[in-house]
């Protein structure tokens, strides 16, 4: 990935409303030349709206949106581009594969053997070469799905737009395509924006997101940023599992909680500012005579679910309802009823300032 001075898409504060319903409100943020970018969010937040109106498939009602630096308000769709790729493949089901692959060529009227060239090509990349005469419905999930970004990928566009492209496969087909996705950018300048309500697919694949709630942008940032140092309650709860435990703040590097006055790792709270520290479940570990930490509490074990590597254990700490995850290997001597010491290190007792409007941040 190339940093430009110039993004290779730029959204600047656009709104879009259906009727009463404002499905996106006042949204902006820029995207660099090559990155894989995700829009991120639970259903009804906007993000498929955003994706149509990168596409030109829809029009704000306010703002601007920018390929290159240039405003594309008036381009359509076919002239943008950016193809789509959509959860449903939206494959030519009279067509094989070839055709199907070749469809857009043959609209753009290229010569025969550039279209063979390309197909070829782009066949190869998805690993489709000795299935060019099969039909769509000869083709598992996977391999639909392969034949829908090789038609986006052989029109050689700067950017491909990708809307929620796993949603239908199984569980092991969608690991498989994550990585499949990864070699393809990995092995082009292109640059994807990639809408989902899957933290894992956002998580594995995301060089950057966007967490959008209630049609605003609520989060952006590196998924390893947002998952360690989320900056509010709403992003901290989506992205993974969290302990949202209310908190006050005392300076620059402590808070009160319920659970007592505890040392944080950055600045998040001013003094006598409310909010949350937010620790994750595995962040959490039973305090012992080989490992203490700095901010410790006592909790009773109200339940254990074995998961195979890992124990999630449930807590009650005073009233407060938390978990934790442990290794299995850490369990034992764990059980329902027992009240222990549990300890969080400074580094992961992260304050995260209430939720703007006053919200809990809990998702919807």
């Amino acid at each position: 990935m190339t940093i430009s001075a110039t993004p290779a898409i730029e959204v600047r504060g656009v709104t879009k409303r259906f009727g009463t319903v404002t499905a996106l409100d006042q949204v902006s943020f820029s995207i660099q030349s090559g990155e894989m970018f995700f829009l991120l969010g639970p259903s009804g937040c906007g993000k498929t709206t955003l994706l149509r109106i990168l596409a030109g498939l829809e029009t704000p009602d306010a703002g601007q949106v920018f390929f290159r630096g240039e405003d594309v308000a008036s381009l359509p769709p076919h002239e943008r581009g950016a193809p789509m790729v959509f959860q449903n493949y939206a494959l030519w089901p009279h067509l094989n594969v070839r055709e199907n692959v070749a469809f857009g060529l043959v609209e753009r009227s290229v010569s025969r053997n550039e279209q063979k060239a390309r197909v070829d090509d782009v066949l190869r990349r998805v690993g489709l070469e000795t299935m060019g005469g099969r039909m769509p419905g000869q083709l598992s999930g996977g391999q639909q799905q392969r034949v829908v970004l090789a038609r986006a990928l052989v029109l050689n566009p700067f950017l491909i737009l990708l809307d929620e492209p796993l949603s239908n496969l199984d569980a092991k087909l969608r690991v498989e395509m994550r990585e499949e996705i990864e070699k393809l950018r990995e092995a082009t300048d292109i640059t994807f924006v990639y809408v989902t309500h899957d933290q894992a697919d956002a998580l594995s694949l995301a060089d950057r997101m966007v967490v959008m709630s209630a049609g605003r942008v609520n989060a952006v940032g590196t998924p390893l940023d947002l998952y360690t140092r989320p900056p509010t309650p709403f992003c901290a709860e989506f992205l993974g599992e969290a302990n949202l435990i209310p908190a006050e703040g005392i300076g620059s590097s402590a808070v009160n909680t319920p659970l007592g006055r505890w040392r944080v790792a950055a600045p998040g709270l001013e003094g006598g500012k409310s909010g949350h520290c937010m620790v994750r479940p595995e962040s959490l570990f039973p305090v012992t005579a080989s490992r203490s930490g700095e901010n410790v509490f006592t909790a009773e074990i109200r339940g254990l679910r074995m998961n195979g590597a890992t124990v999630t254990v449930a807590l009650d700490a005073g009233g407060l309802v938390l978990k934790a995850t442990v290794l299995t290997q850490d369990s034992f001597g764990l059980r329902k009823g027992i009240q222990i010491p549990w300890g969080i290190a400074v580094d992961n007792t992260i304050p995260i300032p209430a939720e703007p409007g006053g919200g809990s941040g809990s998702r919807p």
